[in-house]
């Protein structure tokens, strides 16, 4: 739930990105860096094993999701990073670049540091293996935070719930921001909290979904991998929580196009059946 967005004032009182900033920013005159996303993968999920293979009209979903990526304008590498033998040959088979990773990861995200730490680029986006996209518009709305401004060293984005009834569901996540389009938190739960009821009476007063998706600058990520998991990662089981925690920024980004989560299998008949949503 956001208010409209503003402009922040330059005054001192006002810190619009309060927390830690990238370490090492690119300089304003580097104008390609080298941009990798990495799409990690597991076999066992426990909601849905075997996922990342289920079959969406003749291919494996994780195949749509790369295709996607391989799309975007801004994007010049996409790995697919798993700890899953049957992951990695259906894939290769395919002709997509795939690396094999440790199985001690905590999350996609460590597991997608590890590739990180052995891949020369500047930034990396993580794009989840149940995340389809319904157009590759939506890395280029996550990536251009980074382009635009040094200091932002995380970005991810926010799409406007279209169903109500969508916020209480726990599988779906919404995210607070605050008016320079900052994470404040991210929650399973309905936050904020409409004590009053008045949000149906007011236009400006809405909640937002959160899409897991990702844009780290290479440095920020490597930091964020050797970090703990934090308490509030623990409690809600979710990893941007642990960024927060610690002190770092993510700007959230804001799309209107369409993206489909699969979090279990019937999840699957909510996906759209024309042929134009699958390019």
């Amino acid at each position: 739930m956001n208010l409209p967005d503003q402009t922040v004032s330059d005054n001192a009182f006002f810190i619009p990105f309060p927390g830690k900033h990238s370490p090492t920013p690119f300089a304003k005159e580097d104008e390609d860096p080298h941009i990798v996303v990495v799409i990690p993968a597991r076999f066992a999920s426990t909601r849905f094993p075997g996922k990342p293979l289920c079959e969406i009209k003749g291919r494996p979903m994780i195949e749509w999701i790369a295709r996607k990526a391989s799309q975007s304008d801004f994007v010049d590498q996409v790995i697919i990073a798993t700890d899953d033998e049957r992951i990695r040959d259906t894939m290769k088979s395919r002709g997509y670049e795939v690396r094999m990773t440790s199985e001690g990861a905590r999350t996609g995200t460590d597991r997608m540091a590890e590739i990180a730490s052995q891949t020369n680029g500047d930034i990396f986006i993580n794009l989840q293996a149940d995340e389809i996209l319904s157009d590759c518009r939506i890395i280029d709305q996550v990536v251009e935070p980074l382009l635009k401004d040094p200091r932002v060293p995380i970005s991810t984005i926010r799409r406007r719930f279209a169903n109500a009834l969508d916020r209480t569901n726990p599988n779906i996540v919404k995210v607070v921001c605050n008016q320079a389009q900052y994470a404040l938190y991210f929650s399973r739960s309905v936050v904020p909290a409409d004590r009053d009821e008045i949000a149906s009476k007011r236009s400006d007063l809405f909640w937002d979904q959160h899409l897991g998706i990702y844009a780290y600058r290479r440095d920020v990520l490597l930091e964020f991998a050797r970090l703990p998991t934090s308490p509030l990662e623990e409690l809600e089981k979710l990893e941007q929580l642990r960024a927060l925690d610690y002190g770092f920024s993510i700007f959230v980004a804001r799309t209107e196009y369409e993206s489909y989560r699969v979090d279990v299998p019937s999840d699957l008949d909510l996906l759209p059946g024309n042929d134009a949503a699958w390019t």
